[in-house]
């Protein structure tokens, strides 16, 4: 049997983490743009991820009276795979503006 006190740890954290949720989805319906909506989905879903995995990691952690750290995999995988994509989805989103002629901002040479 769990502390009650370990249980509201846990229960603050998952609440936290659909707080986060729902900032995302705000962000992502408040805002007008394309680059202007990538930011505050990918950070507050990973803000909220790891959340849930400091919440199962000190749920799972308790219930087994040791440490119990393979929770932490999938935050750590989300904080890597998430800003690559994020680049990937701007890259690619900028080019069809450029192609379509769009103003953008001009292409940066990487040669001197």
């Amino acid at each position: 049997m769990m502390p009650l006190w370990m249980e509201i740890v846990v229960a603050v954290l998952l609440v936290l983490s659909s707080v986060f949720a729902l900032i995302g989805a705000l962000g992502l319906l408040r805002m007008k743009d394309f680059f202007q909506r990538m930011h505050p989905p990918a950070l507050a879903s990973t803000l909220g991820a790891w959340c849930v995995a400091l919440a199962s990691i000190v749920y799972f952690s308790v219930l087994k009276s040791g440490p119990v750290l393979h929770g932490w995999l999938i935050p750590i995988l989300l904080s890597i795979t998430v800003p690559v994509t994020t680049l990937l989805l701007a890259r690619t989103a900028l080019f069809r503006k450029r192609m379509a002629g769009d103003d953008v901002p001009a292409e940066v040479s990487s040669r001197r």
